[in-house]
Order: C-alpha cells, then sequence, then structure tokens
C-alpha cells in the first residue's frame, strides 16, 4: 500500500508544481479601496465560489446541449479602417470585437486558439470557427484586455498579433507584468478609474467590473479585472469584459454619459447559485443596458466556448425573453453573427 500512498504524493506535488508554472506574477503597488496589499477585490463584496463549490458544481453539472460547427465559413476581411465619427464593430467570437473608430482599430479581449485552457489537450473546445480569419484582419493598433482568465487572455494569439502588428496592449494592473514575461512588452496597466489619451479625439477610460482573476493555483485575484470606455464626442463605447451583477453600472452610465454602444455578455451563467457573482444572466445584461443607459447594445460571451452549464443557444432565447419583458426592441440590444460587421 505504501506504493499507492507514494503515488498519490507524486500527483499532488505535480499538481502543485504545475499550478506554480501556471500562476501570474502578483501585482505589487499601493494599497486602495479594492486592493488590500496582496488581492483585489469588487466594490461590493461579491466573491467568485470557492473550492468546495466548485467540486458541488462539477459533481452535478446538467449542461445544455452545444453542438459543434466546424464548417461555418469566416466573414469577410474588415475594411482597413473606418475614419471620423463612424464606428464599425465587428464581432469574431465570445467578447473578441474589432471595433473601427477615429482611424483606429482595436481588438478586444482577441482569442483564436482552439481551446480556452492552459493546456492543448483538455479544457473548454471551440464549438465554431472564429468569425474573421487571424490573417485577414487589419492592422491592428491597440489591443484591450479585461483580465487574465484563458478565455480572455489568450497568450498564442496575443504572440501572434505582437509579431504581425506590434499593437499597444491596454491591460489592468499587474496583467503587464505577465506579458512583460512572456515577451510582450508594449503593455500599458491601469487602474479602475483611470483615464488616457489614445489618438484625435479618443480617450479610454478603465472601469470596474464584478468578477475575479488568476491562471494559476497561487495568484487567486493577483492582478485586476475591468471593463473600458472608448470616449468620443460622437458617444462613447463601453466594453465590459466578464462581469456579474452589482452596483457599478448606474456610476458608469452616470460619469461616461452618452454611451453610444455597450458590449455586454450574456453566456455562462447556469446553474445561477454558482455563477452569479461573476457573470451575468441575460436579464442582468438588460438590466446593465437600462443602468447605463446605453443607446444600442451588442451582445458577447456567448456561442463559442461552453464554459458553464447553459447550451449554446440559451443565453440568445433568454435575452429575447428579457427584451420582451422590458418593452425593448430586439434592434436596440443585437445578438450579431460571427463575422458580422456593424455600423453605427
Amino acid at each position: 500500500m505504501l506504493w499507492i500512498g507514494t503515488v498519490l504524493l507524486l500527483v499532488v506535488l505535480g499538481a502543485l508544481a504545475t499550478g506554480h508554472l501556471l500562476s501570474a506574477p502578483r501585482y505589487q503597488g499601493p494599497v486602495s479601496d479594492h486592493f488590500d496589499g496582496k488581492q483585489f477585490k469588487n466594490i461590493g463584496g461579491a466573491q467568485s465560489k470557492g473550492f468546495k463549490e466548485v467540486l458541488s458544481w462539477m459533481m452535478n453539472r446538467k449542461q445544455g446541449e452545444w453542438p459543434e460547427n466546424k464548417q461555418i465559413p469566416p466573414g469577410p476581411p474588415p475594411p482597413a479602417m473606418v475614419t471620423g465619427d463612424s464606428l464599425r464593430v465587428t464581432f469574431i467570437n465570445h467578447t473578441t470585437f474589432l471595433i473601427q473608430i477615429e482611424g483606429l482599430n482595436i481588438l478586444t479581449d482577441p482569442v483564436w486558439s482552439e481551446r480556452v485552457s492552459p493546456f492543448t489537450f483538455a479544457g473548454p473546445k471551440r464549438m465554431r470557427p472564429p468569425g474573421i480569419r487571424l490573417q485577414d484582419l487589419p492592422r491592428i493598433d491597440m489591443v484591450l484586455l479585461s483580465h487574465n482568465h484563458y478565455d480572455h487572455l489568450d497568450i498564442a494569439t496575443l504572440g501572434q498579433l505582437a509579431a504581425t502588428h506590434q499593437p499597444r496592449f491596454i491591460t489592468p494592473l499587474g496583467v503587464k507584468a505577465y506579458l512583460d514575461q512572456q515577451g510582450i512588452t508594449t503593455a500599458t496597466d491601469m487602474d479602475w478609474g483611470q483615464e488616457l489619451p489614445l489618438r484625435g479625439n479618443l480617450q479610454i477610460a478603465c472601469v470596474p467590473a464584478q468578477h475575479f482573476s488568476g491562471r494559476g493555483i497561487f495568484d487567486r485575484d493577483a492582478t485586476l479585472w475591468c471593463g473600458y470606455v472608448l470616449k468620443h464626442p460622437a458617444g462613447n463605447i463601453y466594453f465590459a469584459g466578464d462581469t456579474g451583477y452589482g452596483p457599478i453600472f448606474q456610476p458608469i452610465g452616470e460619469k461616461y454619459a452618452p454611451i453610444r454602444l455597450a458590449i455586454l455578455p450574456i453566456g455562462a451563467y447556469r446553474p445561477q447559485w454558482f455563477m452569479s457573482p461573476i457573470h451575468v444572466s441575460p436579464e442582468q445584461a438588460v438590466q446593465i443596458h437600462l443602468d447605463v443607459k446605453a443607446s444600442r447594445s451588442i451582445a458577447s460571451h456567448f456561442g463559442t466556448f461552453p464554459l458553464a452549464d447553459d447550451g449554446k443557444n440559451e443565453p440568445i432565447q433568454d435575452l429575447h425573453q428579457a427584451l420582451k419583458k422590458y418593452n425593448l426592441s430586439e434592434n436596440v440590444f443585437v445578438v450579431p453573427k460571427e463575422g458580422e460587421g456593424l455600423v453605427f
């Protein structure tokens, strides 16, 4: 029986070693109202579930249907740029969007990999191809990263973008150190409430989200998570990133009015007892649309990777029901098709 104990010990030690290697560098900086010197925290105190709840969820999962379709052709290459006050937004997949305004081409949370996982052989698998091929992108000037989870910070994709386009990366506090570690040295960290000029009339603001962070087992909440507002005289663009519902959205709407367009997550919300602190339901996404007083909204965080128990089509169905409940047109809160470019 001694050999069984030895094997178990080796497995545990191997898991700990792997978790250490995967963990990102911890942010080091001054204490604030959302950083205690070691970990970041949400406004209002919401927290992701712990190990016990994770085990309970995993042992009792009732996942909806996720049919795989890899035969969908990509959309046409986007234009080289969009100038002036015009705004063009192309949905690529998950929370990856190409935002084109003021001559700038901006990608959000770019993911082109087959899995959103530390491993190429395990973890959530892509169920449909990206809406735009990586090689069909126009010149990318800037990449916005909302946090360091694998379905939002895909280091393989970021490495390709850095090599081909040399964009500027905008990251929440602490994520720059991880990119530096990976040889991507053009990142700028931002804290909640911080603003930076970009080009012409365009500025960027880092705003709160309700979520958590971590890539391994020793870096939980050691770097910040956020959303972004692109400020423009023709109306602002709000990218919420990945978030649960909380007391943060009305203040964002008040401070950054008018919001011309909001990009809001609708997927990975079941079971709600487990997911609600970190992911919004479609109905809560509609509530965010109302809280920030967005003129238009686009759905994100759905349709590509099976991350939770909602099926592939449930977020869309529940969003349509929520829009009816609030007497809102489906043209106000759009479910985009992968590869589709929408002009505002």
